[in-house]
């Protein structure tokens, strides 16, 4: 097998895109060597591969072993391990033979792996994937962490009951999403985008899909005129860029809430636009992609919002947020008795103003002249709360929670509150630097203690919060952060953590890798041009390429 394995190490060349191998003579490429069992640390500090490199400086003397075995398993374990072979290396790659292998792997697991361990056609899959296998995290096993050796300084704290009780809620769910087939083909959902047409493009090509291309299709982006295969990152601009236009109030399908302008909600003026129910049904499907496929919108929806797309009846504490003088006045009303002797002047009757006109709407059926009094003030909150919460968008709000639920099933979103449900939607818009940093990998010489690195994280303790979420937005394709932090970003197959690459010249613009969540960072010899290249990159680039 090593006598042939030298005779084709001549035929290949090797891709810059992603480290692929491609072979001029259709042989399978000379694979690279295994990582080591360990890496060990020498006496001075250094973290030494079994070749002596130095990957990383660290304290003291320590061996880190690199459960491999572990790790191959577990990747191939996945539930569309076929499809992902397939997609990343042609039908030809996975022969029967190697579906065979594949399957005893994963019904024996280890054991069976070392049996065949010296099996070439194995070897050289293996090899093809060394990054992804290095890189996949199991569900069951997502947590924020650093490296071994920053771990056992750090003592970790116990996560709080709702955190736990939430991300075995997350883990169930996206387990159930794979074993009924969501987003798993083997057809494409593939959605043709011009950047200059994206809101019409996205509408007719989502709204011309059926339920089924909906639930099954693995999503493939094609931005018009740009290279790029999408393996995580086109689909994540995508959904990034499409939620900052469907839900602008500029369009007028959705409005600021009254007391802030971070959170939106459906407008009753949206009844005037063209088509309105078509948006907001198209609007829900994307709410229900992105939740399927698990990408982040750059949109926060009031908590009410989530509470009509889980169909959960709405409570006083629901209106503080968004109006809280009328809070107010309707709390009053329910924690003081207002019985014989008190006249508050109201009955079962609102007056609204649109468009520019008051018009009075009774609450029930001859409310102008039913009075409130203590007896019947609970009926009185309730219809207030739901008019407060109703007016003027329920048919909108029902076309939009149609179109959600045509792509995801109900049953399985209702394991979510509220306000989990805003968390896997819209994850976090503050970044957390500390934890930004424990979760950075870093190749090609770069490590922690390095001057380039160094300065980088300088430089982004300098950003504002935008800056450093265009940062974000430029590597990874979305400015949003999972709930579970850093640790559980994802890219082409599963989590991926920012990686930051020494690559170019000093001279040289950063550039990003999408769908591997990687920066490349060029040796520059000082922090301002480190500040002044990394601000270009960030706010001017916006396309795709294939290199």
């Amino acid at each position: 097998q090593q006598q042939q394995l030298q005779q084709h190490q001549n035929n290949f060349q090797y891709d810059v895109f992603d480290g692929n191998c491609i072979s001029s003579s259709g042989v399978p490429p000379l694979p690279p060597p295994r990582p080591p069992s360990t890496i060990r640390t020498g006496q001075n500090g250094t973290l030494r591969g079994a070749s002596g490199s130095a990957v990383g400086n660290y304290e003291q003397y320590n061996e880190v072993p690199v459960a491999y075995n572990e790790k191959v398993i577990a990747f191939l374990r996945q539930p569309n391990i076929l499809e992902i072979l397939r997609e990343r290396h042609g039908q030809n790659t996975v022969s029967r033979s190697l579906r065979e292998k594949i399957n005893i792997l994963r019904v024996e697991g280890v054991p069976a792996l070392e049996r065949l361990g010296h099996d070439l056609q194995l070897t050289i899959l293996l090899s093809l994937f060394e990054q992804e296998i290095m890189s996949y995290v199991p569900i069951e096993e997502r947590s924020p962490q650093g490296s071994p050796v920053l771990n056992s300084r750090m003592p970790q704290r116990a996560p709080p009951p709702f955190r736990r009780d939430f991300e075995a809620k997350l883990r169930g769910f996206y387990r159930k999403l794979e074993s009924k087939g969501y987003g798993q083909g083997p057809h494409k959902l593939k959605l043709h985008i011009r950047r200059t047409h994206l809101l019409e493009d996205a509408f007719r090509r989502i709204m011309s899909a059926n339920k089924k291309d909906l639930q099954r299709g693995r999503l493939a982006v094609l931005w018009d005129t740009e290279e790029g295969l999408d393996y995580g990152g086109p689909s994540r601009e995508f959904f990034f860029l499409l939620s900052r236009e469907l839900f602008n109030p500029y369009y007028g399908l959705f409005e600021y809430s009254a007391n802030d302008t971070y959170t939106v909600q459906v407008s009753p003026l949206s009844a005037f636009v063209d088509n309105c129910h078509d948006w907001f049904r198209f609007g829900g499907r994307v709410l229900g992609l992105a939740l399927v496929h698990q990408y982040l919108l750059d949109a926060f929806f009031t908590r009410p919002f989530y509470k009509a797309l889980l169909r959960l009846p709405v409570a006083l504490s629901d209106l503080e947020s968004l109006d809280n003088e009328f809070h107010q006045s309707l709390q009053w009303i329910r924690d003081n008795d207002i019985g014989t002797g008190i006249d508050l002047g109201l009955t079962f009757c609102v007056t609204e103003e649109l468009l520019g006109h008051v018009v009075e709407r009774e609450l029930k059926p001859g409310g102008k002249n039913i009075i409130v009094n203590e007896k019947n003030k609970k009926e009185y909150l309730e219809r207030m709360i739901k008019w407060r919460l109703e007016r003027g968008v329920q048919e909108q709000t029902e076309s939009l929670v149609r179109g959600f639920y045509e792509v995801v099933d109900a049953r399985l979103v209702s394991v979510f509150d509220a306000r989990e449900l805003e968390l896997v939607i819209a994850g976090t818009a503050e970044i957390d630097t500390n934890d930004w940093r424990l979760n950075t990998e870093y190749r090609s010489g770069y490590h922690d203690n390095h001057q380039v690195i160094i300065w980088f994280w300088q430089v982004i303790e300098k950003f504002t919060n935008e800056q450093r979420l265009r940062l974000l937005q430029f590597v990874t394709g979305t400015s949003s952060i999972p709930y579970e932090g850093f640790s559980a970003l994802r890219g082409s197959t599963g989590p991926r953590r920012f990686c930051i690459e020494k690559w170019g010249k000093p001279n040289a613009l950063p550039r990003a890798h999408t769908c591997f969540n990687r920066l490349d960072l060029p040796p520059y010899p000082t922090p301002e041009l480190l500040y002044e290249k990394l601000l270009l990159a960030v706010e001017e680039t916006n396309t795709f390429g294939i290199e």
